[in-house]
């Protein structure tokens, strides 16, 4: 295999990986909103909980694996300089590692509604809560794109 294409498959299994994970933090806290406004109908919330539960395990968390194996696999095989590239790099870089930070905070809310017996924010929090991996995606696709 060349080196374009063994790139190739690298960035293809990022994008995917990407897209995954983005998709598990854009649902996740919809479901966090329904879990805190339904708090009161438990059949529904056993659904809602299995839900956030399957979906962070067998979603969010393997994907963001997946963007980091295969992003580290992009920057050793096609090393950029960070030095020497531009603030791009750093500014993307920073929005990863609060899309990471903001990846736990669902983790950590995740646990709180497993246990508590009150929501421990309100709906209204969620929905402000569900558009920081927006913000962060356009940070990162505007520098990844622009590398400014």
């Amino acid at each position: 295999m060349d080196n374009v294409m063994f790139f190739n498959i690298l960035k293809i299994l990022h994008i995917i990986s990407v897209v995954s994970w983005m998709a598990a933090l854009f649902y996740l806290p919809r479901l966090f909103v329904y879990h805190s406004e339904h708090f009161s109908n438990k059949g529904f919330l056993d659904v809602v909980k299995i839900q956030e539960k399957k979906l962070f395990d067998m979603i969010a968390q393997p994907a963001m694996i997946g963007t980091f194996i295969s992003g580290i696999a992009l920057m050793i095989f096609y090393p950029i300089s960070i030095f020497k590239s531009g603030m791009w790099i750093h500014i993307k870089l920073t929005a990863v590692i609060l899309l990471v930070i903001y990846h736990y905070s669902c983790w950590f809310y995740l646990k709180k509604f497993e246990k508590s017996s009150v929501p421990p924010r309100s709906g209204k929090f969620f929905r402000f809560y569900n558009e920081i991996p927006t913000i962060l995606l356009i940070v990162i696709v505007v520098c990844a794109v622009l590398r400014f």
